[in-house]
């Protein structure tokens, strides 16, 4: 598995249940605050929920390619939970995945 490709999806991913998760938040706010959208919310939850599941699967298989900690892995995957969070571990993922993999997914050569 090349790891470039499952740095795009994670990124894009977090991005997508991160801004799901955020007008789902709206849409509580409007049933239980004003009683309207009450229709809409399911649907809205249901949205963050698939894109969730995606998220946590991607995040997932990345920090056993990047050999995260338990912790680490536990509090990535939360992250998509958490309002505006997972925005931030977006950019410090995709920061510290850049680091340790090379573009296009080669390896390193081994300094003979």
């Amino acid at each position: 598995m090349k790891a470039t490709p499952l740095l795009g999806w994670y990124r894009g991913l977090a991005i997508a249940t991160g801004c799901a998760l955020l007008v789902f938040c709206g849409f509580m706010i409007a049933k239980y605050g004003f009683g309207a959208a009450e229709d809409l919310t399911t649907y809205v939850a249901m949205l963050h929920g698939y894109l969730y599941i995606g998220y946590f699967v991607v995040t997932f298989l990345l920090g056993q390619k990047l050999k995260w900690p338990l912790g680490r892995l536990v509090l990535t995957l939360a992250a998509g939970c958490i309002p505006f969070l997972s925005f931030v571990f977006e950019r410090k993922v995709a920061r510290e995945a850049a680091e340790q993999i090379p573009a296009g997914g080669a390896r390193q050569p081994a300094g003979v």
